[in-house]
């Protein structure tokens, strides 16, 4: 872990490494307190895409971490900031509820939309639904992805991700989809440019081999894999990725970065 010692930010992945669901993970509050009092630059950053900006920091907060809202980067805002350097874009916003808040700014239309925005919505997911949208992007809409996850873990367990409805559009109607979340690498550019660093000066720790390890490497940093979450090892294992690091825990990271 020697190598760490050129690191001045780290980069925290939400659910499956800081609390899973409704419950933090034991220590991890305490560790990132540690890094932030060593003088670390942190930023929390999500592909979450059922929560509003106000609402995931009233998440992060109420399990005992101490966030403010400028520290955190998620997807749907990325995409929001995205679509304000548009020309006055209409949208059909496939979101939670609580996110469309967040684009209330922009003109709304299920029919005659330049740019349709999939994220998180649940059961809401059907043939209509799919066929629908389909119907807007061979009408000539493009199609923005909050992210392409294949799954997330829930206190549940494992449940499918937005990413093979995605896929499912992009086969069908010959539309690829802008990808705005991890693991674009201008998405952690974002958070690197924010933080004030270059992209060897900080690390990625995230239970996502494929989204929060290889899309940070892809973007330059070291990428840090950790044992919670949609952690699996057989899954880790067969992946062409190759973590620059391991921890069981994110209660792990302050030894693992010499503090």
């Amino acid at each position: 872990m020697n190598s760490l010692s050129v690191i001045k930010g780290v980069l925290f992945d939400l659910d499956g490494v800081l609390y899973i669901g409704s419950r933090a993970i034991e220590g991890a509050s305490e560790s990132v307190e540690h890094i932030r009092t060593a003088g670390f630059t942190c930023r929390f950053i999500t592909n979450t895409s059922n929560l509003s900006l106000v609402s995931l920091q009233q998440k992060i907060n109420a399990l005992g971490f101490s966030v403010t809202r400028e520290e955190i980067i998620s997807a749907p805002q990325a995409a929001r900031l995205f679509l304000r350097r548009q020309s006055d874009p209409v949208c059909r916003l496939l979101l939670a509820d609580d996110i469309k808040q967040d684009f209330g700014e922009f003109r709304q239309s299920d029919t005659e939309a330049d740019y349709v925005v999939v994220g998180d919505i649940g059961d809401v997911w059907s043939y209509r639904l799919l066929n629908e949208v389909f119907n807007c992007l061979i009408g000539g809409a493009k199609l923005i992805a909050i992210h392409k996850n294949r799954f997330w873990q829930t206190e549940a367990g494992l449940q499918m991700d937005i990413g093979g409805f995605i896929e499912a559009l992009e086969y069908a109607s010959g539309v690829q989809a802008m990808i705005i979340g991890k693991p674009s690498p201008d998405f952690f550019q974002v958070a690197l440019d924010d933080m004030g660093l270059k992209a060897s000066e900080a690390v990625i720790i995230g239970d996502d081999i494929d989204t929060d390890v290889g899309g940070g490497q892809l973007a330059g940093l070291r990428g840090i894999l950790v044992k919670t979450g949609k952690y699996r090892p057989a899954y880790a294992e067969a992946a062409k990725i190759k973590p620059d690091w391991i921890v069981d825990s994110i209660r792990d990271l302050p030894a693992a970065l010499g503090l």
